[in-house]
């Protein structure tokens, strides 16, 4: 008998790893789902709430569209042919099935579907924020890395304090300052990033050069000092003074240890900033003239076209979303820890 719970033992030990494997594989994906499903939650309350801030707005809509002098029958009949003179949940579940199959409705003011509209205008969106994020996210990694290996020093302090300056410019001040100088007065770039099909992808880069500095410099300045702060706690381990006392260099401790250790904070400062890339274009958008999904709401806002208004804030709400789900899988993939329940 002793014999063979010897000889069993190391066969559990050997099976351990591979059980504890599947184990942290079946956490990581409950994790995920998780994350998943209360996003969907998360997005259902959303668009609830746009759809009933919505209803609230002071006005009528069928005024809005017949004007102020119209008789009342007549804007009944706008009212019916709208289906306003239905119930609010009722509305709502019809919007919400029509938008789960890709039907966002039609517009009020132009009677053509929402989504052979919106869909260019979120391309037109998406790409103007992957242009500021590939220009942002490696920069701030790398402005906060030197500004940890010259910790204190005159270079440290100085890309503190011009990132500090940054945050603090609003973004729609930032865009004036880039047309009257960068545009009017020393003609490097157009004062409005107008942008159709026809153009090549040099022109269109060309044309989008301001509004996508306004959002680099909206987000790098934040970005930059998170990436410090992490660097700077991870720099505090025991293990970062173990290589200290082994002699290696400043930059491979930063780049072979400190900055794998501090990815987690760092992802999640990154996406958050994403997410604030695509959904806090809208003023940006209008500064520059740029068709994105914000001018094309903020149009309609003007033209009370609710349909749309719908639409593009539930776009919003979804990426947003969608990016801080993200950020969560992301840390949770970043740190093995949080794989494990405790």
């Amino acid at each position: 008998m002793s014999d063979q719970l010897y000889s069993a033992g190391p066969t559990e030990l050997e099976l351990a790893p591979e059980r504890v494997s599947r184990l942290a594989g079946m956490t990581l994906g409950d994790i995920v789902l998780r994350r998943v499903m209360f996003g969907l939650i998360l997005l259902l309350a959303a668009t609830l709430v746009i759809f009933l801030g919505t209803q609230v707005l002071p006005g009528d809509v069928a005024t809005a569209i017949l004007g102020q002098q119209a008789t009342p029958e007549a804007v009944q009949n706008i009212r019916n042919a709208l289906g306003l003179d239905q119930p609010a949940m009722l509305r709502y579940l019809q919007w919400l099935g029509g938008a789960l199959t890709g039907d966002l409705g039609t517009s009020y003011s132009n009677g053509q579907r929402i989504a052979d509209g919106l869909f260019p205008r979120l391309a037109n969106t998406l790409s103007l924020a992957a242009m500021a994020a590939a220009v942002a996210v490696p920069t701030a990694i790398i402005l906060g890395v030197i500004s940890v290996l010259y910790r204190d020093r005159l270079l440290d302090k100085a890309i503190n304090i011009v990132t500090l300056g940054v945050i603090s410019l609003p973004e729609f001040f930032v865009g004036y300052l880039l047309i009257t100088y960068a545009s009017v007065q020393y003609g490097l770039a157009p004062s409005s990033a107008v942008v159709h099909d026809g153009m090549s992808f040099g022109e269109r880069l060309w044309t989008m050069a301001l509004p996508c500095a306004t959002l680099v410099m909206a987000v790098l300045g934040h970005m930059m000092r998170m990436t410090r702060a992490a660097l700077l706690n991870v720099m505090e381990a025991p293990f970062i003074e173990t290589a200290q006392l082994k002699g290696l260099p400043a930059w491979r401790i930063l780049y072979r240890h400190a900055l794998p250790a501090a990815l987690g904070p760092i992802i999640s400062v990154v996406t958050l900033n994403l997410a604030y890339l695509v959904v806090g274009v809208v003023v940006v958008e209008v500064v520059f003239v740029y068709p994105g999904l914000g001018q094309y709401m903020v149009d309609h806002v003007a033209k009370r076209d609710i349909p749309v208004i719908q639409a593009c804030g539930a776009v919003f709400a979804a990426m947003y979303i969608f990016l801080n789900v993200l950020a969560d899988i992301a840390i949770t993939l970043a740190n093995p820890r949080l794989r494990y329940r405790r």
